[in-house]
């Protein structure tokens, strides 16, 4: 079988022109796959019958996921989806709200998609870590978890307006998915969400981060460093390797030469492990005059046992990187409550 949600528009009309038809029929499927999200073949009614049978026939299906779950915040802004793969597997999806920062009138509807079912990194802090790597998500598994949202918000007269690669899994070790996803849903005549407005975060694969760079996309990329050095890194995240701290910055750096696009460095925040000022002088030191911005992120309530620094500590660690002319804001985090907020993922579904 294989999903509609998985081609590319110009795979789509080689699709219909191999099987005979005018090239104008790609459009009369693509149009409905991203604006009237169908459910199935039979639904593309601007086809002829015969058509959507021959698609039938030939194993062609439309959504491979399938929501089994949903579970929205207290104040109504953020929501988690528990989607269902063809192989039965399940993913987290997570859809935030901000209407305090309304764009042409709609709130900003940021959809935080999934790149894998649980994760290799391990990092210590994160719950999808602690689960360990089940399996990567195809590209139409990516693309459907934006659909699902997409059709939420459209009965709301709303619209997505952001999407960043934050859920589930390191998004670079499942590296050409991803990219097919992302040339999908930044497609004109696909999803169409302009590439500013999507963003990848990544531990670190500096591999995955050049590959990127080459890509010839103005996509946001966020790296997660939350140590200034190599010893306390290795602490928080095993897999990374001996010069991991000063390997990624550069990495970063070669992406904002190579595609103008500004680097933010994420920092889980964590009581008495890496958010002393000490700590914060060092991290200050380390990214002084190289452009980036730092998202602060108090660490987030999840199955180990870390716990979130003192406000105090937040705003000094926050003033000690502004003082020394670091770009810095804390991220306010949404969902907490419901486990949908950074680092709390995993498949449960009594979240």
């Amino acid at each position: 079988m294989t999903d509609l949600y998985r081609l590319l528009p110009e795979e789509m009309e080689k699709l219909v022109i191999d099987m005979g038809y005018p090239r104008y029929r790609a459009d009369q499927i693509l149009y409905p796959l991203y604006y009237k999200f169908p459910k199935t073949i039979s639904d593309l009614k601007q086809l002829p019958k015969t058509m959507r049978q021959e698609l039938v026939d030939a194993g062609y299906t439309i959504g491979s996921t399938k929501e089994i779950h949903r579970v929205v915040s207290e104040d109504g802004e953020t929501t988690k989806l528990l989607l269902n793969t063809t192989n039965g597997a399940s993913v987290e999806t997570v859809l935030m709200q901000y209407p305090s920062s309304k764009i042409n009138g709609h709130p900003r509807s940021t959809i935080c998609v999934s790149t894998q079912i649980g994760c290799a990194m391990g990092c210590v802090f994160c719950a999808t870590g602690q689960m360990g790597f089940e399996t990567n998500l195809s590209a139409e598994e990516i693309v459907t978890q934006v659909i699902h949202f997409a059709n939420i918000l459209q009965q709301r007269g709303e619209h997505v307006t952001n999407i960043v690669f934050m859920g589930m899994g390191e998004p670079m070790a499942n590296y050409d998915e991803m990219i097919r996803a992302i040339k999908i849903l930044t497609h004109n005549r696909g999803f169409g969400i302009g590439q500013r407005h999507i963003t990848i975060s990544t531990i670190g694969i500096v591999s995955g981060i050049d590959r990127l760079a080459k890509e010839n996309l103005q996509i946001g990329l966020a790296i997660s460093l939350h140590a200034p050095n190599n010893e306390l890194r290795k602490k928080l995240v095993p897999t990374a390797g001996p010069n991991s701290v000063e390997d990624i910055i550069e990495a970063g750096r070669r992406y904002y030469e190579k595609t103008g696009r500004r680097v933010t460095f994420e920092y889980a925040l964590m009581k008495n492990i890496n958010d002393s000022p000490e700590i914060a002088s060092e991290l200050a030191l380390l990214l002084r005059n190289n452009g980036s911005h730092v998202n602060l992120i108090p660490i987030n309530p999840t199955a180990g046992d870390f716990e979130r620094p003192e406000n105090d500590n937040t705003i000094e660690f926050e003033r000690i990187l502004y003082n020394a002319g670091i770009n810095c804001t804390v991220r306010v985090e949404k969902g907490t409550e419901i486990s949908a907020a950074c680092g709390q993922l995993r498949t449960d579904v009594m979240n």
